[in-house]
């Protein structure tokens, strides 16, 4: 593990939703960390069929610009167990893709979710009034709870190929979990470097 807390999003082709998750995730952590936004957190992304070398899927771009990112010189690569591996968080588009991450890195199984789950497991209210140490932290006490709420859905459909109002659908989701997953790890990520 490197010293920096690292998140990988995963989807299939990593064009549409695990580059667009990856940018707003680095945005919001930005936005709330100031202008060190990254200095204690990295965010990267790849696909289990990676369609590499590709830029964002053209209604994916559109829908994060929309939401204020850019996705600057962003190139789709593919997943390898060793950056699954070395991640502190992994967070994929499906179930079916969390079983395809922990197929290539079995040892990420407490630190993989969907990224529906993981943002309904921060926001709930296990997690209120519980101080949590560190980001390590973080994810593992959201290991530990699985299970114990109620996820409405699991999976982001996959857009590509489908109406810009899929596409906007699927970016509004994301945008949505991506706010509750940086609040949760901002706050953990201060709490690692605050007094005790």
């Amino acid at each position: 593990m490197s010293e920096k807390f690292e998140i990988l999003v995963v989807c299939l082709g990593n064009v549409c939703r695990s580059p667009l998750a990856e940018h707003l995730l680095r945005q919001r952590l930005g936005q709330l960390l100031g202008a060190d936004g990254e200095s204690g957190v990295r965010v990267s992304s790849a696909g289990v069929r990676a369609m590499v070398g590709e830029p964002m899927n053209e209604y994916a771009e559109a829908e994060l610009r929309r939401l204020g990112g850019d996705p600057g010189t962003f190139r789709a690569q593919q997943l390898t167990s060793a950056a699954a591996t070395q991640a502190d968080l992994v967070l994929t588009a499906t179930r079916a893709l969390r079983s395809r991450v922990l197929e290539e890195a079995p040892r990420a199984l407490k630190r993989t979710f969907t990224v529906r789950e993981f943002a309904t497991l921060v926001a709930s209210d296990l997690f209120v009034d519980r101080r949590v140490e560190s980001a390590a932290d973080l994810v593992d006490r959201a290991a530990s709870w699985r299970g114990s709420v109620t996820v409405d859905e699991y999976d982001i459909a996959d857009p590509i190929g489908r109406s810009q109002e899929v596409h906007r659908e699927v970016a509004d989701t994301l945008h949505a979990d991506c706010d509750a997953i940086a609040r949760a790890v901002v706050g953990a990520v201060l709490s690692d470097v605050s007094p005790h």
